[in-house]
Order: structure tokens, then sequence, then C-alpha cells
């Protein structure tokens, strides 16, 4: 078997060719934002578990770059159009497409990013295609509907912690998931076997989306990439803020409640504020034994999956590398 690291050099290869195809396309309007979009980097983490997944079954990384591209270009999609409608300022570090270029080239390079993620997929084997199309279609609806969820739990203040997890799974995991059953079908697998790495793909979507919102709050803006406080800014229905919520009493959470409501403040005194509630709600800890929760289960799917152990380690080895974010 390759290495993650073979792996993803493979990976980036491919993009690379690829990306310079889009640098040469017309109009360069259209073209511009989404190689702007590509060469933002990234962890690249999608593409790889479609490579890892399809390489634990049979060695046939050149038929599984198609789909590694795919799920790729649809990710940075997601993340495009997340940015314009959360008006959020910076992306890895560097300024989000609609401020960079503009609204409008925003929803349309965002839409050519999503029709590029279905051609590239087409080129994958005929024979594994009307499988792959089927989940990739439903995996991209699902996307859609998670983040529905998400933009109608802004204006209601009712959402429970248990609505909001399976927001995540559909917006978040079920994407990570997908990728691990698209490898795990070109390579061949039994449908068992691609239901468990399926199912371990949720479980680390999950503890990924809840370090997400923890790093917003806690994290390191330099490792982070994004300004620290965003969804505290905004009012975002995180599990922190959800469970902050219902653990709170009195006059500290009558101070939560104020905050959420009020319009007019100082940015850095909202964040440090609701921080500290967060801090004496305890949910800094709730989060973090919540994340290695998932990813318990995760392992538990790996340790079903009827391949040599030796094969799995760069899949445990991956995990824990998402549960290291938070460290």
């Amino acid at each position: 078997m390759k290495s993650q690291q073979e792996l993803l050099n493979l990976f980036l290869n491919e993009l690379k060719k690829e990306q310079k195809k889009i640098d040469e396309s017309s109009p360069k309007g259209l073209y511009k934002p989404v190689s702007y979009t590509l060469d933002m980097g990234g962890k690249r983490l999608r593409p790889l578990l479609v490579l890892m997944a399809a390489n634990l079954f049979a060695d046939i990384t050149e038929q599984a770059l198609p789909a590694a591209t795919a799920i790729e270009v649809f990710h940075n999609f997601t993340l495009l159009h997340d940015d314009l409608m959360d008006n959020a300022s910076v992306r890895r570090g560097k300024p989000t497409v609609h401020l960079k270029f503009n609204p409008n080239t925003a929803i349309l390079s965002g839409d050519a990013m999503l029709i590029l993620a279905y051609e590239y997929l087409a080129q994958s084997s005929s024979d594994s295609l009307p499988e792959l199309l089927k989940l990739f279609s439903r995996t991209a609806l699902e996307v859609c509907e998670g983040q529905q969820f998400d933009m109608d739990f802004e204006s209601r203040q009712d959402v429970t912690v248990d609505e909001y997890i399976e927001m995540i799974r559909l917006k978040t995991a079920v994407l990570i998931a997908a990728a691990l059953k698209l490898g795990a079908i070109i390579g061949g697998a039994p449908e068992k076997q691609a239901k468990l790495l399926y199912d371990f793909g949720i479980n680390i979507g999950l503890a990924f989306q809840l370090q997400d919102d923890w790093l917003d709050v806690y994290g390191d803006p330099n490792v982070f990439g994004k300004k620290i406080g965003g969804d505290i800014l905004s009012n975002k229905k995180t599990f922190l803020l959800l469970k902050t919520m219902e653990k709170l009493q009195g006059e500290k959470k009558e101070q939560l409640q104020n905050w959420i409501t009020k319009e007019a403040f100082l940015p850095e005194e909202k964040i440090e504020a609701v921080t500290q509630l967060y801090n004496d709600a305890l949910v800094n800890e709730e989060a973090q034994k919540l994340m290695r929760h998932y990813h318990n289960e995760a392992l538990k799917c790996l340790a079903d999956l009827d391949v040599a152990e030796i094969n799995k380690k760069d899949l445990v080895e991956l995990a824990d590398q998402v549960m290291s974010r938070i460290s």
C-alpha cells in the first residue's frame, strides 16, 4: 500500500494539472476565482480519504483520482458559497472570494465548480459510475439540506443540541463519509465494508465540525486560518452556545441572552464576555468530551473493518490527526 504522503502527492500533482487547465479556460472572470479558491490550500483531507479507502482494497490509485478531484472541487464550492452566505472575510488566511472579486462572481464561479465536480466524477470507470453518481448526488443534496438547517437556526431560539448534531452530520460529516465510500466502491469493497468506512467518516466528520466550532472560540487564529470569535459575533447556533444556554441559570443566562439580542457592541467585548460565559458553563470541557466520543466511535468502525490491521494504520493516524487540532 502507498503511504499517506505518496497518495497526497499523487493527488496534488493531479490537482495541479487540472488547475492549469482551469487557468487556461475562458472567460477569465469565471475561472480565475475557481483557481483562486483551489489555490487557498487546506489539508486536502477528503480527496486523501478517497485514495486511502480505494487502496485498502486494491492498488488502483489512478482510477480513484477523478473521484478524489471531484470531492475536493465540490468541497471548495461549498466553502465558497458558505463564505458568501456568512459574509465571512477570511478563508485560510486569505480574503474570501466574494470580497476578492464580488458576490455575483462568487455565485457564478461556485456554480461552475459544482459542474466541474460532476465532470471529474464522470471520468471514473463506467462499471462503478452509476453507484458513484448516486452517492455523490445524494451527498450533495444532504450538504444543501444541512446548510438550510444552519440558516433556519439563525432565526430560531429553540434549537436543541440534537438538532445541531443532525445539522452538522448533513453539512459536514456526510461529505467526509462519502469520500471514504467513493474510494471503497472504486476499490471493489463489499457493501458491508464500504458501510463501515462510511460510518467511520460520519463519526470523524462530527468530531471535525465540533472542533471547528471549538477552534472558533479557543483556537489560535494563526493556526486556524480564520479570525477567532466569528461564531460568537454572529450568534451562530453551535454546540458551545446551545449547551451554554441549556446550562446557565439566572443572571448569567440573562447576560448571554442580552449579548445575543444586543445590536450595538464592541466585537472584542462581546467575544470576551460570551467566552467567559462558556467557561462558566464548562462547555469547553463538554465539547472536547463529545469530540472524543465520536473519535472513539470512529475507531470502533475501523476495528470491525475486515482488512489487515497494518493497512488500517494510516486511517487510525488520520483520525488522531483530526483530534490533534484541539491541542
